[in-house]
């Protein structure tokens, strides 16, 4: 059984590690093995590079690659001197780099010179070229071989780091309090510029040790981890997670479904953090039935109940079901991996100790009789707002000083919580309010429907009418629309079925930048 660290500040924890675990592996980057000495030893050799480059407390450091070593060791030492790591997301466009550098006043970034097909040193120079950015100072490269004109190598600052004191580096440490801000996230706005997240020292310790309690995790665990450390699921959830337990981070540059077979079997990884369409491709690919995924045992993920059963059937037996967002610390609510599967596929788990959650009528703020839906709203392991944004700030919380996601969702009698889709997601149907994971559940219930997705399409009797996407399920014949709409009139009132179909294949799909559906695309389905 693992302790949970006494430290509640990333500095103070990056110590205890090393003092409690040693020589154990903490992060695995192909052949580059770091134990937990060796990871606050290169955490302090990079914060000593950027105080080089000017960096100091409450300086805001940008973070631009895919999975590597490099990634953790410029995030815990931009905490580490008190200043604040900025993860930037690989697949943003020019345009959404350049808002998120002027907003944050990022000072250094930190690329790689390509990730996947683009060229990221490109990327930063046409955002650059968009905005004026004044309080950047300096874009570093990690790549011995890149020698850019207007850049800066990592070795180089690396190296022009070593003579500053290890005392300096402890004084700036010891400054760091709990409530200061250790990472900057933004969220993935589709109909607005997205929001700039500050996250504290003290719940980047406090969740995510709750949440790897859910996952019974021990310092004998063994993460995989290809889901990208610029979301909050991969570099404040799944590493925090990890590390507060004292277990290993292996990581994957960037996910392809066969390699992921092959390292989870090579590294015999036990913990498995992956999205639906990761698990899909896994499970799909020519690889898994020759590769032993034995190792496996929990994790944490979303997703319909088939979903989940497709984790489970990868060898995942107690994964679990979480919901949450960026602006709580990645989860605010997780199944135990001890509870029934049955259990686990269908209820996202009671909140997190620390957090305290209420459903709610969304427009009154009145609590919801259990079992009835309402809004989500958080109060604990939150952001104190919206970074330099008092206005959304203030929109964002209610007087009580709960968040409102605008997300709709149940308590159970068992104290579960139930998610049941996005307020903004409503339909609003003849007069009538429908919450279209309902009706996405019923037709996935359908034995030849894979996946559904339900939006509203404009109407002139209705105003709005409930339109459905479905993905059939492979080699299946498609099934009539009436078909369909009796299929839904089993266990759903007449004004919840669909009265529109469109059956299409995944890969058309409207996604935003991060991968997510973005459902108020899929009118455009229809037109």
């Amino acid at each position: 059984m693992t302790t949970k660290p006494t430290a509640r500040t990333v500095p103070a924890l990056i110590a205890e590690l090393a003092t409690r675990h040693g020589e154990r592996e903490a992060v695995v980057d192909g052949a580059r093995r770091w134990s937990y000495t060796q990871l606050a030893t290169e955490a302090r050799a990079a914060a000593k590079a950027l105080l080089a480059l000017g960096v100091g407390p409450g300086d805001r450091v940008a973070i631009l690659m895919g999975n590597r070593a490099e990634w953790i060791a410029l995030d815990l030492g931009a905490m580490l001197v008190g200043a604040m790591s900025v993860a930037l997301n690989t697949w943003a466009t020019a345009a959404e780099l350049a808002h998120q550098l002027a907003d944050s006043g990022t000072r250094v970034v930190v690329l790689e010179p390509r990730f996947r097909d683009t060229d990221l040193m490109e990327r930063v120079r046409e955002a650059c070229a968009l905005h004026e950015l004044p309080a950047l100072e300096h874009v570093v490269v990690v790549d011995p071989e890149a020698e850019p004109e207007d850049a800066v190598n990592y070795d180089e600052a690396l190296y022009a780091g070593v003579g500053i004191d290890d005392g300096e580096i402890d004084a700036l440490a010891a400054r760091v309090r709990p409530e200061d801000p250790a990472s900057l996230l933004y969220t993935s706005g589709s109909t607005a510029l997205p929001k700039g997240v500050p996250l504290h020292h003290r719940g980047m310790i406090d969740n995510m040790w709750e949440i790897g309690e859910r996952q019974r995790l021990t310092a004998d665990d063994r993460l995989w981890l290809a889901v990208s450390l610029f979301w909050s699921f991969g570099g404040v959830n799944a590493l925090f997670a990890l590390l507060s337990h004292g277990a290993t981070v292996v990581l994957q540059h960037a996910f392809e479904a066969g390699a992921a077979l092959s390292l989870i079997e090579r590294e015999r990884c036990s913990i498995f953090y992956g999205t639906p369409n990761m698990a899909l491709a896994m499970h799909e690919h020519a690889d898994r039935p020759r590769r032993d995924l034995s190792s496996l045992r929990s994790g944490v993920t979303i997703g319909t109940p088939e979903q989940v059963q497709r984790i489970v059937d990868l060898g995942a037996g107690e994964i679990c079901n979480a919901y949450g967002l960026t602006e709580a610390f990645g989860n605010s609510a997780v199944t135990d991996c001890t509870m029934p599967l049955e259990t686990r596929l269908t209820v996202s788990g009671p909140p997190l100790t620390g957090v305290e959650m209420r459903i709610v009528d969304p427009e009154s703020g009145e609590l919801r009789a259990e079992g009835e839906i309402g809004e989500i709203r958080l109060r604990g392991n939150l952001m104190a707002g919206y970074w330099n944004d008092p206005e959304r700030t203030a929109e964002a919380f209610d007087a009580a000083g709960f968040l409102k996601t605008g997300d709709l969702g149940r308590l159970d009698a068992d104290g579960n919580l139930v998610f049941r889709g996005r307020l903004k997601e409503m339909v609003k149907t003849g007069g009538i309010n429908v919450a279209p994971a309902e009706v996405e559940d019923r037709l996935r219930a359908h034995p030849a429907v894979l996946d559904a997705f339900v939006t509203g399409i404009p109407d002139d009797r209705l105003d709005e009418a409930l339109a459905a996407v479905i993905i059939l399920r492979a080699g299946v014949a498609t099934p009539a629309e009436d078909t369909l709409k009796a299929h839904c009139r089993e266990t759903l009132a007449a004004y919840k079925v669909p009265r529109h179909y469109r059956f299409a294949d995944a890969a058309t799909l409207p996604l935003t930048s991060t991968g997510k559906l973005e459902k108020r695309r899929l009118p455009e389905l229809f037109a």
